[in-house]
């Protein structure tokens, strides 16, 4: 059952992050601003200039006092122990942003915009030291854990990309719709209808392998290897788009949260990170492995997957409301998914333990 986190806001809450410390952070409509305890008790609130939609959230990683919060075509750079004034504004995008991104270092500050524009920051001179572009709004922008040079992107010009940033053309760029139709043309008219708009990215800790979810309900798998990335696993995870992907801590454990209003946890570490010699003999295996995993666990709401048979959802939620964003907290010793949605609550479920 979901624990409501109430009281912090009376807008649609959009964004989400959690501190090295703890503390929980939630940006809304209309400029709403709330910092949590881990119990869900809000312990600070503010309402920032204009009351332009906070759209990201982002605590530093090397500094967990600091905030980095988007609202409109600014972000503000707050001190989480004296919620007031920010310490610093830029306002470096033309169009609202989507999402922020800070590298490990501390160094460099992402930001993913409507026009399609990445203005990544040089937090020390405070100037845009690169430039990066998709043809449609960029919806999401990550920096790759321990390569702070390093970072992908995707947008609803349905391309995935790989940029660094000694270089103002990405390395590598994949279209998702025409992967699609390479691969099966037989289902060209239906991605027509249904294309895949890519929506959230995540990179798990070992900084090469990330996840991206899309319109299409499906979330692809990719494998970073020198200056290209190849897709790995591509599965069918909601019935409709696909709004929010994360890697949690653990190596290969992925969670995703649909338009559907379904919160889903993935783990496919079975399924990456092996380089097979043989795609026969690993697709039969697959299939053996979902025939066991649906006798066993019986009560698991399995997902349709005609790529790869062996991915079902190792804990499946019925939230009931389409997903906003999702973040991981560890709360009195044990994991919660934290979940926005068209609410102004914050909803937190249990995780099971690796």
């Amino acid at each position: 059952m979901a624990v409501k986190w109430d009281g912090g806001h009376s807008s649609s809450v959009l964004c989400l992050d959690v501190s090295a410390e703890g503390l929980v952070a939630s940006g809304a409509e209309r400029g709403e601003l709330v910092l949590w305890d881990g119990g869900g008790s809000p312990v600070a609130q503010l309402r920032l200039p204009h009351h332009e939609d906070v759209t990201s959230v982002l605590f530093s990683a090397r500094r967990p006092g600091t905030l980095y919060t988007s609202h409109g075509e600014t972000i503000s750079v707050l001190d989480v122990r004296s919620l007031q004034e920010p310490l610093q504004r830029f306002h470096v995008n033309e169009e609202e942003i989507n999402c922020l991104s800070v590298n490990d270092t501390d160094g460099f500050l992402a930001a993913a915009d409507d026009s399609g524009a990445i203005k990544v920051v040089d937090l020390e001179s405070e100037k845009v030291s690169r430039s990066l572009r998709h043809s449609n709004i960029c919806s999401s922008v990550a920096f790759r854990p321990q390569r702070p040079q390093s970072l992908v992107s995707c947008g609803l010009d349905m391309q995935v990309m790989l940029w660094n940033l000694q270089k103002a053309r990405p390395l590598w760029t994949m279209n998702l719709q025409e992967c699609d139709m390479e691969e099966e043309s037989s289902q060209s008219a239906g991605q027509f209808f249904n294309p895949p708009l890519a929506h959230s990215l995540s990179v798990a800790s070992c900084g090469n392998v990330f996840g991206c979810g899309a319109q299409d309900g499906k979330i692809r798998i990719f494998r970073v290897t020198g200056v290209r990335f190849e897709r790995e696993l591509e599965f069918q995870a909601h019935s409709l788009g696909v709004s929010q992907v994360l890697f949690m801590p653990q190596a290969y454990w992925l969670l995703s949260g649909g338009n559907d209003g379904k919160v889903l946890l993935w783990d496919i570490s079975s399924n990456v990170g092996k380089q097979q010699k043989s795609p026969a003999k690993s697709l039969h295996r697959k299939k053996a492995q979902a025939a066991a995993s649906s006798r066993k666990d019986g009560k698991l709401n399995k997902v349709a997957s005609n790529e790869h048979p062996g991915v079902v959802p190792k804990l499946s939620i019925e939230h009931g409301e389409k997903v906003n964003w999702l973040s991981c907290a560890e709360i009195k010793g044990s994991k919660r998914v934290l979940v926005a949605d068209q609410t102004s609550s914050v909803s937190a479920y249990p995780l099971p333990e690796p």
